[in-house]
C-alpha cells in the first residue's frame, strides 16, 4: 500500500469523525504516515459532518482527498456530495439504513451496501454503533489496516470513563468485519 485516502461522511451524531479517528489511529499503530482532517457544520448534531483520512507508507503531501480511493457514506446528502469524486475503481460504502442503494449513480466503483444500523441494533442492541459496523466492513474490504490494529486503537481511544462502551464498540466492529452481504 503506497497511498490510500478516504472521506467519511454523514450527519453529526453518527460517529463519522470517530470512525475516521479510529482508522487513523490504527494506521499510526502500523507505523504508517497519516493525516486526519475533521469538518462539521455549525449545527453539530444533525448537521453535515465529514473527515478525510489519508494513509501512506511515504510522506503525505496534502491532507485533502480530491479524488479519494474510498467514500464511507451514512447519509443521502453525503452520498450526493461525494460519490462523483471517488476515483474510478474506488470503493463506496453506504449505510442502507439511511441511504437507498438506487441512488448510486456510478457503475465504475466497488459499492458495498450494508444495513449498518440494523446490524448494530440486532447484534449489539444499539443502532448508534452503525459507524463501527461500517468501519469493520471498510477494514475487511480495503485491507488498508489490520483488524487487530483497529481493535488496539479502539482500546487506546476508549480508555478511562469511555471504557464501558468498548465491548459494544468492538462487537459492532467485528460484526461489520464478518458481514457478508
Amino acid at each position: 500500500m503506497q497511498y490510500y485516502d478516504l472521506i467519511f461522511s454523514g450527519f453529526g451524531g453518527q460517529g463519522i469523525l470517530l470512525a475516521g479517528e479510529v482508522l487513523a489511529h490504527a494506521a499510526m499503530l502500523e507505523a504508517k504516515q497519516v493525516t486526519w482532517m475533521p469538518a462539521y457544520g455549525v449545527e453539530m448534531r444533525g448537521g453535515a459532518a465529514n473527515c478525510t483520512v489519508v494513509i501512506s507508507s511515504e510522506r503525505i503531501g496534502s491532507p485533502f482527498a480530491e479524488e479519494p480511493c474510498c467514500v464511507f457514506s451514512m447519509s443521502k446528502p453525503s452520498l450526493f456530495k461525494y460519490q462523483g469524486r471517488i476515483k474510478k475503481g474506488g470503493l463506496l460504502l453506504i449505510n442502507t439504513s439511511f441511504v437507498d442503494p438506487a441512488l448510486i449513480t456510478r457503475d465504475d466503483l466497488e459499492s458495498i451496501c450494508i444495513p449498518a444500523s440494523e446490524i448494530a441494533y440486532q447484534e449489539v442492541g444499539e443502532h448508534k454503533m452503525a459507524n463501527m459496523v461500517m468501519l469493520g466492513t471498510l477494514v475487511r474490504a480495503s485491507a488498508v489496516v489490520s483488524l487487530g490494529k483497529v481493535e488496539e486503537a479502539m482500546e487506546e481511544i476508549f480508555s478511562g470513563s469511555k471504557q464501558k462502551a468498548l465491548p459494544q464498540m468492538l462487537r459492532a466492529l467485528r460484526c461489520g468485519y464478518a458481514w457478508q452481504g
